[in-house]
């Protein structure tokens, strides 16, 4: 199974894609999109009546250890058991105040119009430092 870890290792060279028009979009628009996430999430909310929160519950169970090599080329040496962590997460209805929900959804609105012209002369700047045909 893969661990949430090796998957976003895996991940990592891939946030480097993209043209250098889309990194500096990218990297300059960054709080903006966050904040557009977070509202869609709160609406979200709002829509069911109840959030979602993440729970990682970590197991242990017994896997052989490798511990050096064996002497011989390319081998390594079998080591025992060793007691590993296996982390498995687990997602959780929990209800929300529709008062302090919508309190929220106000706020980020309020400021996703704060940065908007900041986002906007961005995405304008590395149009024009980074033109596509």
């Amino acid at each position: 199974m893969f661990s949430r870890k090796i998957f976003l290792a895996l991940l990592l060279p891939l946030a480097a894609c993209g043209t250098p028009q889309e990194q500096c979009i990218r990297q300059g628009t960054g709080e903006f999109r966050k904040i557009d996430r977070m509202i869609a999430e709160t609406e979200a909310n709002l829509a069911r009546g109840y959030s979602y929160q993440d729970q990682t519950i970590v197991t242990h169970s017994w896997e052989p250890c490798f511990d050096g090599f064996d002497g011989l080329p390319g081998r390594r040496g079998f080591g025992g058991m060793c007691m590993e962590p296996d982390e498995t997460t687990i997602r959780r209805s929990v209800p929300i105040d529709p008062a302090a929900e919508q309190r929220k959804l106000d706020f980020l609105k309020a400021r996703r119009k704060e940065l908007l012209p900041a986002a906007n002369q961005t995405v304008a700047s590395c149009k024009a430092a980074y033109p596509e045909s």
